[in-house]
């Protein structure tokens, strides 16, 4: 526990109303779970307004309001602290209020839009293989070594974020591998969190609804390398066309890596097949359990990162080769009947799809065909839609356009927004299934010949379809799993 004065000592403008000498027993953001002791904090959020919850918060026990605004009657024996910011001002006092736990590991954080849970997993996975007890905050799951915890956004908000980070700390651990997503820098998830390092994979459009322009979202992710000190490491893909702009204005050290020019780490692709790649790194050649160009990017963050990290070259080349892929990212199941390939991956973004329909199409067999089964978000950007249609049209011989998660919207509009981006050359080879597993069931069972490739994209290792606010459960690798008879 921190008295009022020790958490908001840090903040540079504030309005401290009432005593500051109170114990603060937690920090809490959602009023309903507001005890005795409490500090409140009064978020501006997208659908709700903390502001109108202070009340409530007081009512079942908070001694303390954190907020922007005010409130013109106030209660007494509770102490107001007035911000600018309150998101801000939160991410300071979380940290403050367990220790600054971020500054007791080696914490690296990747953002980009393709890669970050793969490369944050396997990097993972790589210092485990090294011998250090590591943390791992993903989409996926978050893991503080053995003790896997579930995952329910990107990057947790300030206070679990800072409470996960210190109990990595408390148990034991040395290093820790985080996603942080473009949200989470705007809304100051990560802010007063200390990194030693941060990784950029890729960057195409992505979470318009939120940014509301692609300028919005490229700051955002530049936002996280301005944040980073001047005892950290930047690592960028200096092949993407923004790797150099995101790291204009850092304080950390410059470091970068490619397979098409100079960079501080240089990667060549020998070969890429069904069983892997043979790459050549720093002059060396590995062979790699991992699939395609968008792998060998991947492999080359965390080589670059490990190193960085001060880890021996060849003993990390030596490890990573035994790696193998994040769940839901380019799984590959096969029918031991008929030898059909199915492939599950999470690409629900234009350049994703592409760039996983691009390998396929580089290591398949010159007789196979490629059967996409592939849909799009609700209430996320719609602009894509047609988009994802028109590249899995172009990359696959036949086309099964079905459902993903449509949350508040109405399936079928959806799917009427990806049929406009089908040429018309290809009308022919695209169906259009709302019910997902009928849609892979048929795939598998009715379009596939034996040998053939089906390529399930879009919810990854996601094991549920959200409607109307309501999670049921499916897991397409399941339904490939039944469809394949495995």
């Amino acid at each position: 526990m921190k008295t009022l004065s020790q958490l908001t000592s840090s903040l540079k403008k504030k309005n401290i109303i009432g005593n500051a000498d109170i114990t603060i027993s937690e920090i809490i953001i959602d009023s309903r779970k507001v005890s005795e002791g409490s500090m409140f904090v009064a978020l501006k959020g997208t659908q709700v307004d903390g502001h109108t919850f202070i009340a409530k918060a007081i009512e079942m026990g908070a001694k303390s309001i954190l907020c922007e605004d005010l409130p013109e009657n106030k209660a007494d024996n509770v102490a107001y602290i007035q911000v600018p910011d309150a998101s801000e001002a939160l991410g300071y006092m979380a940290s403050e209020f367990y220790d600054n736990p971020s500054k007791k590991l080696k914490l690296v954080g990747i953002t980009g839009t393709n890669g970050k849970t793969t490369t944050v997993t396997l990097l993972f996975r790589l210092f485990r293989a090294l011998g250090y007890r590591c943390g791992l905050i993903s989409t996926v799951q978050n893991q503080i070594d053995d003790d896997v915890i579930p995952s329910t956004h990107t990057t947790p908000d300030a206070v679990n974020l800072n409470k996960l980070l210190a109990e990595m700390a408390q148990t034991g651990c040395t290093h820790a591998f985080m996603e942080v997503s473009s949200h989470a820098v705007v809304q100051h998830r990560i802010t007063g969190v200390t990194f030693s390092g941060g990784i950029f994979s890729n960057i195409t459009h992505d979470h318009l609804d939120f940014h509301g322009t692609f300028d919005n979202y490229i700051k955002a992710k530049k936002g996280f390398f301005d944040a980073l000190p001047k005892t950290a490491f930047a690592l960028t893909n200096i092949d993407d066309r923004r790797g150099g702009v995101m790291l204009q204005n850092t304080k950390a050290s410059i470091n970068t890596y490619s397979l098409e020019t100079l960079a501080t780490v240089k990667g060549r692709i020998i070969s890429d097949s069904i069983y892997g790649l043979q790459m050549e790194i720093d002059n060396q050649d590995i062979h790699f359990q991992l699939i395609g160009t968008f792998n060998a990017y991947n492999l080359m963050a965390i080589y670059g990162a490990a190193v960085l990290l001060g880890e021996d070259k060849n003993e990390v080349l030596v490890q990573m080769s035994a790696l193998q892929t994040a769940p839901g990212r380019f799984e590959q199941i096969v029918s031991v009947k008929d030898q059909k390939v199915g492939i599950v991956d999470y690409a629900h973004t234009p350049d994703a799809l592409e760039n996983v329909l691009k390998t396929i199409n580089q290591i398949k067999d010159g007789n196979q065909q490629i059967i996409t089964v592939v849909g799009c978000g609700g209430n996320r950007d719609a602009t894509k839609r047609p988009i994802m249609a028109k590249i899995a049209c172009e990359l696959s011989n036949k086309v099964i356009l079905t459902s993903d998660n449509p949350r508040n919207e109405d399936p079928a509009e959806i799917l009427e927004q990806m049929r406009k981006g089908i040429p018309p050359i290809d009308f022919k080879k695209t169906k259009i299934i709302e019910d997902r597993k009928e849609a892979i069931l048929l795939a598998v069972r009715e379009l596939a010949d034996a040998g053939d490739i089906i390529l399930v994209a879009g919810k990854g290792h996601e094991n549920y379809q959200e409607i109307k606010g309501v999670k049921y459960h499916f897991d397409d690798k399941e339904i490939l799993a039944e469809a394949f008879g495995v």
